[in-house]
């Protein structure tokens, strides 16, 4: 799913979720010679081991929400369409309903005009047959745009690791070039 982000809220983030973007490392002697460095190869590969992990627990969290929400959309729709089928049967009719995992049971369904809603958090809510479908088509939408904002995260957060990653390497083999630099010219 690709999304437009030039009219969107992010102005000029990449990142909905505000993930930071990593810096590429184009010049490694400037880098290194920054005050923050100070030359030390070892912190320099610290900070971005840190900065790669904390990219990894985003991606974490990111992939658990995305989890939820490609499990939420088809709950959704599921009840939509069941309110729809209220709203076209004008007589009593038979139908079967999950009761559990694997477990089914038979009802007999009367014309109705009013649902119940699980909302969450172990509440539910009557709601007239209308209401509940603007509801649910309310929640159907702001889903499926969450999950395209979560997917957009996820491969800016790609980015990211590849950039940090490059970073590294970068910098372990600016340190190897310097030691082998070293090595030579002592002897």
């Amino acid at each position: 799913m690709d999304i437009d982000t030039s009219h969107t809220e992010l102005g000029d983030k990449k990142s909905y979720a505000g993930i930071p973007e990593a810096e590429f490392v184009e010049d490694v002697d400037s880098y290194m010679k920054r005050t923050e460095n100070n030359g030390n190869v070892d912190d320099v590969l610290k900070k971005l081991d840190s900065q790669h992990a904390k990219y990894k627990f985003m991606e974490y969290n990111l992939l658990s929400k995305k989890k939820r929400l490609q499990t939420q959309v088809p709950e959704l729709k599921r009840s939509l369409t069941m309110i729809e089928k209220l709203e076209e049967e004008k007589e009593e009719f038979e139908t079967q309903f999950l009761l559990s995992e694997q477990v089914f049971a038979k009802a007999k369904v009367p014309p109705t005009d009013n649902v119940y809603l699980w909302l969450g958090a172990n509440v539910m809510l009557e709601y007239t047959l209308e209401d509940a479908k603007k509801l649910l088509s309310q929640n159907i939408s702001a889903a499926t745009r969450n999950l395209g904002y979560v997917e957009h995260d996820l491969d800016f957060l790609r980015d990211q690791f590849t950039t940090t990653e490059v970073n590294m390497a970068r910098v372990f083999n600016w340190d190897v070039k310097r030691r082998q630099a070293l090595k030579a010219a002592a002897k």
